[in-house]
């Protein structure tokens, strides 16, 4: 047998194969009193004629070359001591440590270092079960049980052929989507028929996409035919209508408002024209109309079959990899300049926006006063890429985990993303995941690219924006009406402040940052400690409870 290397304090791990029948014949401080006190017989007289007896004897021989071979295995075996003990089978079983540090003091730092291991190995796997563990829904379930008043009064407005409502709707797909949602509400307050919405040319992207090609049109229609009467265009007795048209409602009216401002006019033309219904709304609405809200963002909103399909399919590819995390990363050029954040990439790039807002100062969205550090700790800026990363290590997010992220091209390319890139390898988008050919028809059409990032993004296991803006909130909601699936929300106003600190423990800054962010995980939240809230942001209580009393669609 060959003599073992001697590898000081580099000992690398291996296996030493032991006869069976020799760790059962004998323990081993039996052999070793056997073999440093071997018992000597009274009569020696009786071993020499024992001896002379049997030397002529082949059996004799035979046990004494057996006896010689089993004495020199177990020499080497016992010589070997130090190094089988922290050796097992089952390299990682705590057990076999402890019981080899009790046999063999001499490796009782290589033990302890060894069990810490093994530890911090134990802390890895609860923290990847806690980061993929759901929130408890408490039992919340969709309810869109509207009172008798309303559904009796439907029926009239259902009928109604004298009045019909037309609204443009602008910006992105989400905020398009939320006008859309008000639009439906505001036509149910005037008793007026809906024109498919029309979408404007977005100025940014130049998306010239219609409703039809985001939506499901006719999944549209039949979802609300009991409550508001839907038509793809105005009737030929009304084409010739002037309508009425408001470009300037003010933010958050009442429904009383509404029927104050626009009723007696509706009924004189026939035809009411409403532009950039951003928030005019007031988001606090008696409670068939909030249900109703949520039956327009969460059932008739459906997105077109082809953008469906394309997105469940690429949402299956990430779920075949295993658990996954959406992230929807706002690090676009556009997102700074408006902001007046800075990505901290390198002077270079700050020169660029800095410029950019010079040139254009009507981008900045206010609070033009405050320098950037101030709009940094205030909580106003997106997460930059290494501020992403940190979050999710602290939150527990294994290296392995697979992540999907959402957006646009983040400005300064691959570089932005490197952080993230470095830390978590399987980091996904849908050009990615997409095969070829697959994205061509929603070529330069940011909304359907937008909307295949929504439906990646609520399928997944944890979700979580690098800022607010209407793509977080709606999809936060939806979450929270399919069972309040897990949602990180940043505390950036609280956390940044540990970020800076550059003397902080690591251990400390994670627990820091896990307490900070304990209520903030996507569990039920009331609307009605968050007045002037979004029901479609959150649904409880208005559209969800806790009864049996549960309508689906």
């Amino acid at each position: 047998m060959a003599k073992p290397k001697n590898y000081g304090n580099n000992t690398k791990l291996a296996y030493i194969s032991v006869p069976s029948q020799i760790i059962s014949s004998a323990s081993s401080s039996s052999l070793q009193s056997l073999l440093l006190s071997p018992k000597k017989s009274s009569k020696n007289s009786n071993n020499s004629r024992l001896f002379s007896t049997s030397r002529t004897n082949p059996r004799f021989w035979f046990f004494l070359l057996f006896f010689l071979s089993f004495f020199g295995m177990l020499m080497m075996w016992l010589n070997l001591d130090t190094y089988l003990v922290p050796f097992s089978p089952y390299p990682c079983s705590q057990s076999q440590f402890t019981s080899s540090k009790i046999t063999v003091t001499d490796q009782n730092s290589y033990l302890v270092s060894s069990i810490d291991q093994i530890d911090e190995e134990d802390d890895t796997v609860d923290d990847d079960k806690m980061f993929w563990e759901q929130p408890n829904g408490l039992g919340y379930r969709p309810c869109l049980d509207f009172s008798k008043e309303y559904k009796s009064s439907s029926i009239e407005v259902v009928k109604d052929r004298t009045k019909y409502l037309v609204v443009v709707v602008a910006g992105g797909m989400n905020q398009q989507r939320n006008q859309i949602v008000d639009a439906v509400v505001i036509a149910r307050i005037l008793g007026a028929a809906l024109v498919v919405p029309i979408l404007q040319v977005n100025v940014i992207w130049g998306d010239e996409s219609e409703f039809s090609d985001i939506f499901d049109l006719e999944h549209f229609k039949k979802v609300l035919a009991d409550d508001v009467r839907i038509v793809s265009s105005l009737p030929s007795t009304h084409l010739m209508s002037r309508p009425v048209e408001e470009k300037r409602t003010p933010l958050h009216v009442s429904p009383q408002w509404i029927r104050a401002r626009y009723l007696k006019r509706m009924h004189r033309e026939g035809v009411l024209l409403l532009r950039g219904l951003d928030s005019r709304l007031s988001k606090d609405l008696p409670l068939d109309l909030q249900k109703l809200r949520c039956k327009v963002a969460f059932h008739a909103l459906r997105f077109s079959p082809p953008v469906l399909e394309l997105g469940n399919k690429l949402a299956e590819r990430m779920r075949s990899k295993g658990p996954y995390v959406a992230l929807h990363l706002r690090m676009e050029k556009d997102v700074w300049v408006r902001t007046g954040c800075l990505p901290g990439l390198s002077h270079e790039y700050d020169e660029i926006l800095h410029n950019e807002r010079k040139l254009r100062p009507e981008l900045l969205t206010g609070r033009s006063n405050m320098t950037y550090h101030d709009r940094k700790l205030a909580g106003l800026c997106p997460l930059n890429a290494l501020e992403v990363t940190r979050l999710l290590k602290a939150l527990g997010a294994p290296r392995s985990a697979m992540i999907y992220w959402a957006g646009g091209q983040p400005f300064g390319g691959k570089e932005a993303l490197l952080p993230l890139t470095k830390e978590f390898s399987h980091f996904y988008n849908k050009d990615d995941l997409a095969l070829p050919g697959e994205l061509e028809p929603f070529a330069k059409k940011a909304s359907l690219l937008a909307a295949l990032d929504y439906i990646v993004s609520e399928d997944s296991d944890v979700f979580m924006p690098s800022h607010g803006g209407n793509m977080g909130h709606a999809i936060q909601g939806h979450r929270a009406y399919a069972g309040h699936k897990k949602h990180i929300t940043p505390n950036k106003r609280q956390m940044l402040p540990y970020f800076l600190n550059s003397s902080l423990p690591e251990p400390e800054f994670k627990r820091i940052i896990r307490e900070l962010h304990r209520e903030s995980l996507g569990q039920p939240e009331l609307r009605t400690s968050k007045q002037g809230r979004d029901v479609t942001k959150y649904p409880v209580p208005e559209c969800m409870c806790t009864d049996s009393k549960t309508e689906t669609f």
